[in-house]
């Protein structure tokens, strides 16, 4: 069983190898590392780790918030798989369909940006309607997108009017950006958290802009 991990502890030597040695102890080996974002003495990590048939999530987080100034700010089930050039690979595998561009897109964003699911808006005569979906996109839809159109990528108010109550009720956090100037956005949904740090906000808009340049 894997878990993704994100912590947040103090940006000085030592600190991941305590962190490593903490969640040995109780048997988990950490798979893969990213660095999602450096603050003023502090670091926020993204670990991809690996436990024991039976083990209880639980017992991650107490082991590495026994360190000190160590905070796990999520933990969730991880099933994707460990790629460390993955915006590339997708950009790549965007660029070389022959068939439905924006759904390689949208099938391959949560992995790529470890959400839950995303979508592709586009406005119409009726106002915002969804163009594709990821496999795990809700079926349930925004009826109205009065962020419209966007011009940077951004963080979206998960509690505002438009978001559908189910979507509230799971807790999403939501982030999009624009598709380049074609009007259509890139929505993100991450149901349960954690929120999209800035450092997310600006990976999704860099991978929207080159996209949209492959999508033409």
């Amino acid at each position: 069983m894997s878990y993704l991990l994100r912590v947040q502890l103090p940006d000085r030597p030592g600190s991941l190898g305590a962190l490593a040695l903490a969640l040995g102890s109780v048997g988990a080996d950490i798979l893969s590392l990213d660095v999602v974002e450096r603050g003023a003495g502090f670091a926020v990590d993204d670990l991809v780790v690996e436990v024991p048939p039976n083990a209880l999530p639980d017992t991650l987080i107490t082991a590495a918030e026994s360190i000190g100034d160590v905070h796990v700010d999520s933990i969730r089930p991880y099933s994707g798989v460990l790629d460390t050039h993955r915006e590339l690979e997708l950009i790549d595998q965007v660029a070389s369909a022959r068939d439905d561009r924006m759904q390689v897109l949208v099938d391959g964003v949560p992995r790529v940006l470890r959400v839950g699911w995303s979508t592709i808006i586009d406005m119409g005569p009726q106002g915002a309607y969804r163009v594709v979906g990821s496999q795990s996109a809700p079926e349930t839809q925004a009826g109205s997108a009065p962020w419209m159109p966007l011009d940077k990528p951004t963080v979206l108010d998960p509690e505002s009017e438009w978001v559908p109550q189910i979507w509230r009720d799971m807790d999403t956090k939501l982030a999009a950006a624009p598709l380049g100037n074609t009007g259509k956005v890139l929505m993100l949904g991450r149901p349960g958290g954690p929120d999209f740090r800035p450092s997310e906000v600006a990976r999704l808009g860099y991978l929207a802009g080159i996209v949209a340049t492959v999508l033409g």
